[in-house]
């Protein structure tokens, strides 16, 4: 892939076309589908009022891209934040798309959002801004046809007022339409950790494959929200050693491990992990590139970049965020040999118990949470094994293994299903 101006490095839709085009030329794509893939099949943007609770009337711009419906529902996250983009929604659509693949779940890759500070607004404010922009997006949203989740600053009651919005416009309870849901309302139990849990089982079998001893190994974590948390909590259980966690705000460091539930702890009292007593102070730029066996980007888009690449230490890299390492940083990383869990690998776990929740809200039928992990830890040692079997087959890095795996899924779902004129 060529070496591209920084500007370009960091535009998340640049990024995601540059590795399908080369997976795709890989595997020899055939034109027409080429085409098909590369473009989302429905791009939706709205403008909306908000009353505010002083009284005034705010306008606020949403976006809900759909990238496809070849293998069944579109499937993907909302999220709220400053600096939401139409090209941030094409690219996570579309990662989208390959991480259902990859996972091979039957649905096709959404994602959308909203222009906004959440920091700055009520819970009156949110509840009004949710359920306009789910009115305004209610004739492309539903169980057979798109399925929103939670994302950056969206949780479980965003997702209660958009299933609550849906059902009153359809006239009857539809707990289907949206995933991410209290456990009250039809949600799945385990499904708050699966992301993590997903980053978890992805290292697990990435020290099988290279032969290192879980034990002791050494830990990074970039971002300690949901994922970075539940990731960190779940391999110390394992026999994980988390040195460092670094948040945007500060980090931490202790070579003799962090005591994760009692860091967990002191955030959820103090909602930050600055000043914690069991580590000492760390510039988070710093962290991520100390010596470690395991490095966990979890946060945020263009962590790892060609300004930090070539100081990364770690033996593997575990993309628990989406988007992480740009596509310079991925040609520095592997002239280091970096053993790569890409992100539509790594962080498939969210999705995966996404899917369960789903089945179960139609079936009607709740699992016990032995189950679903169960059956998550399965769907990803499997999706695992596959892409390094393909990237072993076809000589490329994990990362377009994966965009090949993934593409060549859809792809022969489209040529059995034809293309309809």
């Amino acid at each position: 892939m060529a070496t591209i101006t920084l500007e370009h490095e960091i535009n998340p839709w640049e990024a995601q076309e540059a590795r399908f085009d080369f997976a795709a030329r890989k595997l020899n794509l055939d034109e027409g589908l080429w085409r098909v893939l590369r473009y989302p099949s429905r791009e939706v943007i709205v403008h909306f009022p908000v009353g505010m609770d002083d009284g005034r009337i705010e306008v606020f711009t949403g976006y809900r891209v759909q990238h496809s419906f070849a293998r069944g529902p579109a499937k993907g996250g909302i999220r709220y934040a400053p600096d939401v983009s139409l090209d941030e929604m094409r690219a996570l659509a579309s990662w989208m798309t390959w991480k259902c693949a990859v996972v091979n779940i039957p649905f096709g890759g959404a994602k959308g959002g909203v222009i906004c500070d959440p920091k700055k607004m009520s819970m009156g404010e949110l509840e009004r801004l949710t359920r306009r922009y789910t009115s305004e997006m209610i004739e492309f949203l539903g169980p057979e046809k798109d399925v929103p989740a939670p994302d950056v600053n969206t949780n479980e009651q965003v997702m209660a007022w958009i299933m609550d919005t849906y059902s009153m416009h359809m006239r009857q309870t539809v707990t289907s339409v949206v995933t991410g849901k209290p456990i009250t309302l039809g949600g799945s139990r385990g499904r708050r950790q699966a992301t993590g849990r997903g980053v978890s089982v992805a290292c697990d079998e990435a020290l099988r494959h290279l032969g290192i001893q879980k034990d002791g190994c050494r830990v990074i974590i970039q971002g300690f929200g949901n994922v970075g948390a539940n990731a960190a909590q779940i391999m110390k259980r394992k026999g994980y050693k988390v040195i460092g966690v670094a948040e945007y705000d500060g980090g931490l460091f202790n070579a003799d491990g962090i005591d994760i539930e009692a860091l967990i702890d002191y955030k959820d009292r103090n909602g930050s992990i600055l000043s914690f007593h069991g580590a000492e102070a760390a510039d988070p730029a710093d962290l991520l590139c100390t010596e470690c066996e395991v490095l966990i980007p979890a946060a945020t888009e263009n962590v790892i970049t060609s300004r930090n690449a070539d100081r990364i230490k770690a033996q593997i890299i575990c993309e628990g965020a989406n988007g992480p390492t740009t596509t310079v940083a991925d040609e520095i990383l592997a002239e280091k040999k970096v053993f790569i869990i890409p992100d539509i690998l790594a962080n498939a776990g969210g999705v995966t118990a996404s899917y369960f929740e789903w089945v179960q809200d139609r079936q009607g039928y709740f699992w016990p949470e032995e189950m679903v992990n169960e059956r998550l830890d399965l769907i990803l040692s499997e999706a695992f094994r596959d892409v390094v079997r393909y990237s072993e087959t076809h000589g490329v890095n994990n990362r377009i293994a994966a965009y090949m795996l993934a593409i060549d899924r859809v792809a022969f779902v489209i040529k059995q299903r034809g293309i309809y004129a």
